[in-house]
Formats: C-alpha cells, sequence, structure tokens
C-alpha cells in the first residue's frame, strides 16, 4: 500500500533533520493517511478510500464527495477514485 493520497495526490516530501549542532541527516516527510469511508449521495452508499486529513477537510468544503470528485483532475485520483468518478458521472447523467 502506497503513501499516497487517493484524492489529492499528495505523498511523501524529504527535507533535513537538523540537529542543534547544525548537523543535517536525510528524513521524509509523511502525509497523514487515514482509512474513511465517504458517502457519496448519487451512488447511495459508502466508499472506502485512504486520504490525507487535508483531503477529509477539502472533501468537506466541497460539499462532500460527489462535488469533490466533480472538480478534481483526472491526473491526481487513484484508479479506485476515477472509477468511482466514473461510476457517479454516470449515475448522474442517467437520473
Amino acid at each position: 500500500m502506497s503513501r499516497r493520497c487517493e484524492l489529492t495526490g499528495k505523498g511523501p516530501m524529504s527535507g533535513n533533520n537538523v540537529s542543534h549542532a547544525n548537523n543535517k541527516t536525510k528524513r521524509r516527510f509523511l502525509p497523514n493517511l487515514n482509512n474513511v469511508t465517504l458517502q457519496s449521495e448519487t451512488l447511495g452508499r459508502g466508499v472506502k478510500l485512504r486520504i490525507s486529513a487535508a483531503a477529509l477537510r477539502s472533501v468537506d468544503h466541497c460539499g462532500g464527495l460527489d462535488a469533490f470528485l466533480a472538480k478534481a483532475k483526472n491526473e491526481d485520483l487513484s484508479p479506485n477514485a476515477l472509477k468511482v468518478k466514473k461510476e457517479i458521472t454516470k449515475a448522474q447523467d442517467a437520473a
């Protein structure tokens, strides 16, 4: 399982630990990933995703998973999220 957000594409970053003596050693900054089940109003079911805490706040701000995926770029989404986005657009077109 990769350390990458399924909605925003946010992944690990690299940097330095800097000691009091100003010694620098490499380190990794990992995203704050959480396993969540987001409800889709269009599909009428929950969708399990591994997303960052910042992405969870963005989903709430946009008004839910359906609205967030409608605005999201396809390049940032994981294959699982792309599949859900396609299902939602298909269900919205049918209704």
